[in-house]
């Protein structure tokens, strides 16, 4: 595992179903920063691919968006964390906003990494489809809309579920930390 490609909102920071639409709406959920430092620390490259159709919808605009990113990179590195590219989506409908697979292809292209061996972690059917679609590792974690995902029932029984981004991350690291000394 050389990186994992994270959701944004209800995966790192808390989702509004108003959108997050400034710095000052912007708030993390609780370790989820931390495991992004951890992730950074073990030397895997974090990537975020997010649905941002708030542009499109005209409720901000990308300085705002850049903004909240610049918020989110600030609180990560104060803990050690890095973040090694954002990739979003900010249109209603097309290939890259998801499900379709087209965020998580670019950041393969982009990154030169093998997405079989990538985990996508997110909140949403969407983002399980999308990583679904791409041969990615699909992981569910029931903060933000996870809970209402996972009991919709339409999950497959092989995707990884946490309790939030912090757990998926230890898991993740407990295994990698396994096959390492294989």
């Amino acid at each position: 595992m050389e990186a994992v490609i994270l959701d944004r909102d209800g995966v790192i920071n808390h989702d509004s179903p108003d959108y997050i639409k400034s710095p000052e709406e912007w708030h993390a959920i609780e370790g989820s920063l931390e495991a992004i430092a951890r992730l950074t620390k073990a030397g895997i490259r974090v990537f975020i691919a997010s649905n941002q159709s708030g542009i499109a919808r005209g409720l901000f605009d990308y300085n705002t968006l850049y903004s909240m990113h610049k918020k989110l990179l600030h609180e990560a590195e104060s803990l050690g964390g890095r973040v090694s590219g954002f990739f979003f989506c900010p249109f209603l409908t097309g290939p890259c906003r998801k499900p379709n697979p087209g965020l998580l292809v670019d950041i393969a292209n982009r990154a030169r990494i093998n997405l079989e061996t990538t985990p996508f972690i997110g909140d949403a059917m969407r983002d399980l489809e999308a990583a679904m679609a791409i041969d990615a590792i699909p992981v569910l974690v029931k903060t933000g809309k996870g809970t209402p995902t996972l009991d919709s029932g339409e999950v497959p029984d092989h995707i990884q579920v946490h309790a939030n981004l912090y757990d998926a991350v230890d898991s993740l690291l407990k295994k990698h930390t396994t096959n390492k000394c294989a």
